[in-house]
Protein backbone atom coordinates (compact mmCIF):
# COMPACT_ATOMS: atom_id res chain seq x y z
CA UNK A 1 0.00 0.00 0.00
CA UNK A 2 1.48 3.06 -1.21
CA UNK A 3 1.25 5.81 1.68
CA UNK A 4 2.97 8.93 0.76
CA UNK A 5 0.47 11.21 0.07
CA UNK A 6 -0.27 10.88 3.53
CA UNK A 7 2.00 13.49 6.31
CA UNK A 8 4.00 11.31 8.70
CA UNK A 9 3.00 12.42 11.83
CA UNK A 10 5.26 10.84 14.68
CA UNK A 11 4.09 11.34 17.80
CA UNK A 12 7.10 13.04 20.47
CA UNK A 13 7.67 11.00 23.48
CA UNK A 14 6.61 14.58 25.48
CA UNK A 15 3.26 14.74 23.00
CA UNK A 16 2.44 11.15 23.25
CA UNK A 17 2.80 11.37 27.53
CA UNK A 18 0.79 14.26 27.48
CA UNK A 19 -1.86 13.36 25.13
CA UNK A 20 -2.17 9.36 27.15
CA UNK A 21 -1.97 11.57 30.14
CA UNK A 22 -5.12 13.74 29.68
CA UNK A 23 -7.67 11.52 27.33
CA UNK A 24 -6.61 8.74 30.06
CA UNK A 25 -8.05 11.65 32.83
CA UNK A 26 -10.88 12.75 30.58
CA UNK A 27 -12.05 8.95 30.36
CA UNK A 28 -11.75 7.95 33.85
CA UNK A 29 -12.96 10.99 35.21
CA UNK A 30 -16.08 10.60 32.85
CA UNK A 31 -16.69 7.21 34.56
CA UNK A 32 -16.37 8.37 38.02
CA UNK A 33 -18.74 11.51 37.22
CA UNK A 34 -21.10 8.33 36.45
CA UNK A 35 -20.68 6.94 39.74
CA UNK A 36 -21.50 9.96 41.49
CA UNK A 37 -24.20 10.49 39.94
CA UNK A 38 -25.72 6.88 40.89
CA UNK A 39 -24.96 7.22 44.56
CA UNK A 40 -28.60 6.80 45.46
CA UNK A 41 -28.59 3.35 43.59
CA UNK A 42 -25.48 2.88 45.23
CA UNK A 43 -26.75 3.44 48.86
CA UNK A 44 -28.42 0.55 50.91
CA UNK A 45 -31.49 0.60 49.80
CA UNK A 46 -30.42 0.82 46.37
CA UNK A 47 -30.18 -1.63 43.38
CA UNK A 48 -26.59 -2.11 43.71
CA UNK A 49 -26.75 -2.33 47.58
CA UNK A 50 -23.18 -3.39 48.85
CA UNK A 51 -25.42 -5.58 51.82
CA UNK A 52 -26.24 -7.28 48.34
CA UNK A 53 -22.86 -7.75 46.33
CA UNK A 54 -20.65 -8.46 49.63
CA UNK A 55 -22.26 -12.14 49.59
CA UNK A 56 -19.71 -13.13 46.67
CA UNK A 57 -17.34 -12.37 48.98
CA UNK A 58 -16.40 -16.02 51.30
CA UNK A 59 -13.52 -14.82 53.29
CA UNK A 60 -14.94 -13.16 56.41
CA UNK A 61 -11.67 -10.62 56.72
CA UNK A 62 -11.87 -9.54 53.00
CA UNK A 63 -15.48 -8.54 53.74
CA UNK A 64 -14.88 -6.83 56.46
CA UNK A 65 -12.17 -5.29 54.44
CA UNK A 66 -14.38 -3.94 51.91
CA UNK A 67 -17.35 -3.13 54.27
CA UNK A 68 -15.57 -0.44 55.54
CA UNK A 69 -14.07 0.76 51.72
CA UNK A 70 -17.30 0.74 50.66
CA UNK A 71 -19.29 2.11 53.33
CA UNK A 72 -21.68 4.94 51.57
CA UNK A 73 -19.32 8.02 53.26
CA UNK A 74 -15.89 6.24 52.52
CA UNK A 75 -16.72 5.43 49.04
CA UNK A 76 -17.76 8.17 47.99
CA UNK A 77 -14.84 10.28 49.60
CA UNK A 78 -12.65 7.59 47.44
CA UNK A 79 -14.20 9.35 44.34
CA UNK A 80 -13.50 12.53 44.96
CA UNK A 81 -10.13 11.80 45.88
CA UNK A 82 -9.81 9.89 42.64
CA UNK A 83 -11.40 12.81 41.15
CA UNK A 84 -8.38 15.40 42.44
CA UNK A 85 -5.72 12.73 41.14
CA UNK A 86 -7.36 12.61 37.72
CA UNK A 87 -7.06 17.18 38.12
CA UNK A 88 -3.82 16.79 39.16
CA UNK A 89 -3.25 14.35 36.38
CA UNK A 90 -3.87 17.02 33.26
CA UNK A 91 -2.06 19.67 35.90
CA UNK A 92 0.85 18.44 37.02
CA UNK A 93 1.43 14.93 34.76
CA UNK A 94 1.63 12.20 36.02
CA UNK A 95 4.08 10.88 39.11
CA UNK A 96 4.47 7.33 40.79
CA UNK A 97 2.37 8.49 43.76
CA UNK A 98 -0.59 9.47 41.69
CA UNK A 99 -0.63 6.94 39.11
CA UNK A 100 -0.74 3.94 42.50
CA UNK A 101 -3.42 5.71 44.15
CA UNK A 102 -5.27 5.89 40.62
CA UNK A 103 -4.21 2.11 40.08
CA UNK A 104 -5.21 0.81 43.78
CA UNK A 105 -8.59 3.31 43.55
CA UNK A 106 -9.55 1.68 39.89
CA UNK A 107 -9.56 -1.64 41.79
CA UNK A 108 -11.55 -0.84 44.33
CA UNK A 109 -14.04 0.54 42.00
CA UNK A 110 -13.94 -2.51 40.01
CA UNK A 111 -14.42 -4.88 42.82
CA UNK A 112 -17.38 -2.62 43.85
CA UNK A 113 -19.14 -3.86 40.73
CA UNK A 114 -17.87 -7.56 40.94
CA UNK A 115 -15.18 -7.10 38.59
CA UNK A 116 -16.48 -4.83 35.93
CA UNK A 117 -19.50 -2.38 35.53
CA UNK A 118 -18.93 -1.11 31.65
CA UNK A 119 -17.29 -4.52 30.42
CA UNK A 120 -14.43 -3.80 28.01
CA UNK A 121 -14.62 -0.01 28.66
CA UNK A 122 -13.18 -1.28 32.22
CA UNK A 123 -10.80 -3.20 30.98
CA UNK A 124 -9.38 -0.69 28.63
CA UNK A 125 -9.13 1.53 31.77
CA UNK A 126 -7.33 -0.81 33.50
CA UNK A 127 -4.73 -1.28 30.73
CA UNK A 128 -4.11 2.59 30.73
CA UNK A 129 -3.66 2.99 33.91
CA UNK A 130 -1.59 -0.55 34.33
CA UNK A 131 0.74 1.03 31.65
CA UNK A 132 0.90 4.39 33.42
CA UNK A 133 2.12 2.87 36.54
CA UNK A 134 4.13 0.35 34.77
CA UNK A 135 6.13 2.95 33.05
CA UNK A 136 6.87 5.29 36.49
CA UNK A 137 7.46 1.99 38.24
CA UNK A 138 10.12 0.97 35.70
CA UNK A 139 11.31 4.75 35.32
CA UNK A 140 11.98 4.59 39.45
CA UNK A 141 14.42 1.64 39.19
CA UNK A 142 15.85 2.42 35.79
CA UNK A 143 14.89 5.29 33.95
CA UNK A 144 11.73 7.14 32.69
CA UNK A 145 12.60 6.99 29.01
CA UNK A 146 13.09 3.14 29.56
CA UNK A 147 10.01 3.45 31.74
CA UNK A 148 8.02 5.71 28.82
CA UNK A 149 9.15 3.08 26.22
CA UNK A 150 7.63 0.09 28.05
CA UNK A 151 4.40 1.14 29.34
CA UNK A 152 3.51 2.72 25.62
CA UNK A 153 4.67 -0.77 24.54
CA UNK A 154 2.25 -2.50 26.86
CA UNK A 155 -0.77 -0.35 26.33
CA UNK A 156 -0.38 -0.62 22.78
CA UNK A 157 -0.01 -4.45 22.14
CA UNK A 158 -3.52 -4.84 24.39
CA UNK A 159 -5.22 -2.27 22.48
CA UNK A 160 -4.12 -3.65 19.27
CA UNK A 161 -4.90 -6.90 20.75
CA UNK A 162 -8.31 -6.39 22.07
CA UNK A 163 -9.04 -5.21 17.99
CA UNK A 164 -7.46 -8.50 16.76
CA UNK A 165 -9.48 -10.45 19.04
CA UNK A 166 -12.67 -9.13 18.08
CA UNK A 167 -12.08 -9.62 14.46
CA UNK A 168 -11.65 -12.66 14.23
CA UNK A 169 -13.74 -13.88 16.49
CA UNK A 170 -16.43 -12.30 14.57
CA UNK A 171 -15.13 -13.95 11.28
CA UNK A 172 -15.33 -17.68 13.12
CA UNK A 173 -19.23 -16.44 13.45
CA UNK A 174 -21.67 -17.30 10.37
CA UNK A 175 -24.63 -14.98 11.74
CA UNK A 176 -21.26 -12.46 11.09
CA UNK A 177 -19.76 -13.21 8.31
CA UNK A 178 -23.85 -13.38 6.48
CA UNK A 179 -24.43 -9.81 8.04
CA UNK A 180 -27.14 -10.96 10.19
CA UNK A 181 -25.65 -9.70 13.08
CA UNK A 182 -25.27 -6.26 12.05
CA UNK A 183 -29.16 -5.92 12.08
CA UNK A 184 -29.73 -8.19 15.11
CA UNK A 185 -27.51 -5.74 17.52
CA UNK A 186 -29.01 -2.26 15.35
CA UNK A 187 -32.28 -3.84 16.77
CA UNK A 188 -31.09 -3.75 20.34
CA UNK A 189 -30.10 0.18 19.64
CA UNK A 190 -31.34 2.98 22.67
CA UNK A 191 -33.53 3.65 19.76
CA UNK A 192 -35.52 0.62 19.71
CA UNK A 193 -35.89 -1.64 16.82
CA UNK A 194 -34.44 -0.53 13.24
CA UNK A 195 -37.23 0.51 10.96
CA UNK A 196 -38.32 -1.81 8.94
CA UNK A 197 -37.10 0.11 5.20
CA UNK A 198 -33.91 1.03 7.35
CA UNK A 199 -30.75 0.90 4.80
CA UNK A 200 -29.10 -1.60 7.73
CA UNK A 201 -31.94 -4.35 7.06
CA UNK A 202 -30.78 -4.59 3.38
CA UNK A 203 -28.93 -7.87 3.11
CA UNK A 204 -26.15 -6.62 1.21
CA UNK A 205 -25.37 -3.61 2.56
CA UNK A 206 -25.35 -5.60 6.37
CA UNK A 207 -22.85 -8.15 4.91
CA UNK A 208 -20.58 -5.76 3.98
CA UNK A 209 -20.73 -3.21 7.13
CA UNK A 210 -20.27 -6.48 8.63
CA UNK A 211 -17.20 -7.52 6.86
CA UNK A 212 -15.42 -4.22 6.95
CA UNK A 213 -15.36 -4.24 10.56
CA UNK A 214 -14.66 -7.73 10.60
CA UNK A 215 -11.50 -6.77 8.36
CA UNK A 216 -10.75 -3.82 10.07
CA UNK A 217 -10.38 -5.57 13.31
CA UNK A 218 -8.94 -8.42 11.97
CA UNK A 219 -5.91 -6.49 10.35
CA UNK A 220 -5.28 -3.95 13.36
CA UNK A 221 -1.59 -5.08 14.12
CA UNK A 222 -0.76 -3.82 10.79
CA UNK A 223 -0.91 -0.16 12.11
CA UNK A 224 2.43 -1.24 13.75
CA UNK A 225 4.22 -0.86 10.16
CA UNK A 226 3.79 2.49 9.58
CA UNK A 227 2.72 5.46 11.79
CA UNK A 228 0.41 6.69 8.72
CA UNK A 229 -1.10 3.09 8.88
CA UNK A 230 -1.54 3.90 12.71
CA UNK A 231 -3.70 7.13 11.93
CA UNK A 232 -5.49 5.26 9.56
CA UNK A 233 -6.53 2.78 11.94
CA UNK A 234 -7.14 4.82 14.92
CA UNK A 235 -9.31 7.14 12.71
CA UNK A 236 -11.62 4.34 11.61
CA UNK A 237 -11.63 2.74 15.16
CA UNK A 238 -12.81 6.48 16.69
CA UNK A 239 -15.57 6.60 13.94
CA UNK A 240 -16.65 2.75 15.05
CA UNK A 241 -16.91 4.31 18.83
CA UNK A 242 -18.62 7.00 17.88
CA UNK A 243 -21.09 4.83 15.81
CA UNK A 244 -21.17 2.71 19.17
CA UNK A 245 -21.95 5.33 21.18
CA UNK A 246 -25.19 7.01 18.82
CA UNK A 247 -26.48 3.52 18.25
CA UNK A 248 -25.96 1.94 21.83
CA UNK A 249 -25.28 5.23 24.14
CA UNK A 250 -21.67 3.21 25.37
CA UNK A 251 -20.07 6.78 25.98
CA UNK A 252 -17.46 5.09 28.20
CA UNK A 253 -15.87 2.86 24.98
CA UNK A 254 -15.22 5.67 22.87
CA UNK A 255 -13.14 7.42 25.35
CA UNK A 256 -11.46 4.84 26.83
CA UNK A 257 -10.23 3.67 23.82
CA UNK A 258 -9.27 6.84 22.09
CA UNK A 259 -7.28 7.35 25.41
CA UNK A 260 -5.01 4.64 24.57
CA UNK A 261 -4.15 5.79 21.03
CA UNK A 262 -1.49 7.83 21.90
CA UNK A 263 0.79 5.08 22.65
CA UNK A 264 -0.78 3.09 19.18
CA UNK A 265 0.94 6.33 17.30
CA UNK A 266 3.99 6.34 19.11
CA UNK A 267 4.90 2.69 19.12
CA UNK A 268 3.91 3.03 15.35
CA UNK A 269 6.21 5.78 14.60
CA UNK A 270 8.90 4.57 17.24
CA UNK A 271 12.41 3.30 15.58
CA UNK A 272 12.81 -0.15 15.75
Amino acid sequence: MNLDWLPVLTLPTPVAIRALECLFALSAGIQTLEYLRMRPAMGQHGLWSWAIQRQDIPNAFAQKLFDALFAENIFNGLLWARLLALGSLVVQGANLANVTFLFVSNLAVLIRWRGAFNGGSDFMTLVAISGLLLAHTAGALTDMSLGWRAGFWYISLQTISSYFVSGWVKLLRPEWRSGRAMTLFLDTGIYGPLPSRSIFRHPMLARVCSWSFTVWEGCFPLALLDVRLAWLFCAVAALFHFLVFVFFGLNRFFWAWIATFPAVLYCAGATW
